[in-house]
């Protein structure tokens, strides 16, 4: 029999893109000796995103359509894709068309080669100075501070074996990053590198807020560095305060005998800002892990499906008269 590949596509926004996508997609993968399934994920779009994967269930049975009640975010639509994927292997891919499903058949060869994840690289991108220059910042902070490793400019155009994806629907976190959850799992990879290609329509969904809380998302979540610094912080403090305190107490006493000139009042109005700015500053750093904590001790399900159809048949609907038949 032939190996499945399921291959997840989280949707946001994409009407104009995701007719040529679906072309690409079943252009690449027709000619390859494997069977594939086509899991989009529709995440809470405004446009007509999900009227057009709805056309699609009428050209091709192997679309699954999972719709969202609402905007949860790339990296929850990406999870609930995953959690549908039945293949021997799963591969994600963005609708904006800036990955090429040309190197599908790439990823496969590396897997059956003995690669249990295979991740895409860009190796040039698209972008302006101030993006291009957040992410190599991004990527050096986490690679000093994190506790797993993480591939610079590595995307979330991947390939993950079906033992990973079954490892990966366990983690139940709900600030996530899906790349870095995956590269926490281990397991063996290979690399392929390729050039970010230009959108062609509309324009990306991650503004640079978004990016900016997903690096704060990620440095608190996959290390324990910014939380331990603020403790460092208020020991050295503490070292250099009391010895300042002592020298400036006895300059008091002593008349100022060095000629500084310095006030006492305002020392001490500007020493006590500058605590009050590291006080400060370390209980916003804690509120973020106290955040994450109370985030998930709500124990709210990761996401809320409106329509989930694999495709002919309404799984919501199936469960649904199932239900009803146990109750009766």
């Amino acid at each position: 029999m032939s190996k499945t590949i399921s291959i997840v596509i989280p949707v946001y926004n994409e009407a104009k893109n995701l007719p040529r996508l679906f072309e690409e997609l079943k252009k690449h993968t027709k000619n390859l000796p494997y069977k594939f399934e086509y899991i989009f994920v529709d995440d809470g779009s405004k446009d007509d995103s999900a009227m057009v994967i709805r056309s699609f269930l009428k050209q091709d049975k192997r679309i699954r359509f999972v719709e969202l009640s609402r905007n949860f975010g790339k990296e929850i639509a990406t999870s609930a894709g995953l959690h549908r994927a039945t293949g021997h292997a799963a591969m994600m891919i963005d609708a904006d068309m800036q990955m090429p499903p040309s190197l599908i058949g790439k990823f496969i060869e590396k897997w059956e080669n003995g690669s249990e994840i295979v991740v895409g690289v860009f190796s040039g991108r698209s972008m302006s100075w101030f993006r291009r220059t957040g992410a190599r910042f991004y990527y050096t902070i986490m690679g000093r501070i994190a506790h797993t490793t993480i591939k610079p400019n590595a995307t979330d155009f991947r390939l993950i074996d079906r033992k990973v994806v079954r490892v990966f629907r366990q983690l139940s976190e709900r600030d996530r990053m899906t790349r870095g959850l995956i590269d926490w799992l281990g397991f063996r990879r290979s690399y392929i590198y390729f050039k970010q290609l230009p959108r062609e329509d509309g324009a990306p969904t991650y503004s640079i807020s978004k990016l900016f809380g997903l690096a704060i998302n990620s440095f608190t979540s996959y290390s324990m560095l910014p939380l331990k610094l603020a403790g460092i912080l208020g020991i050295v403090l503490l070292v250099v305060s009391i010895p300042l305190g002592i020298f400036l107490f006895a300059q008091y006493v002593m008349n100022d005998p060095m000629h500084w000139g310095v006030d006492g009042t305002t020392m001490l109005a500007m020493l006590t800002l500058f605590l009050i700015g590291v006080v400060l500053s370390c209980l916003g750093l804690i509120s973020l892990y106290i955040a994450h904590i109370h985030s998930e001790v709500k124990n709210r399900p990761l996401y809320v499906v409106r329509h989930d159809i694999d495709g002919e048949q309404d799984v919501d609907l199936e469960e649904e008269q199932l239900l009803k038949g146990e109750a009766s």
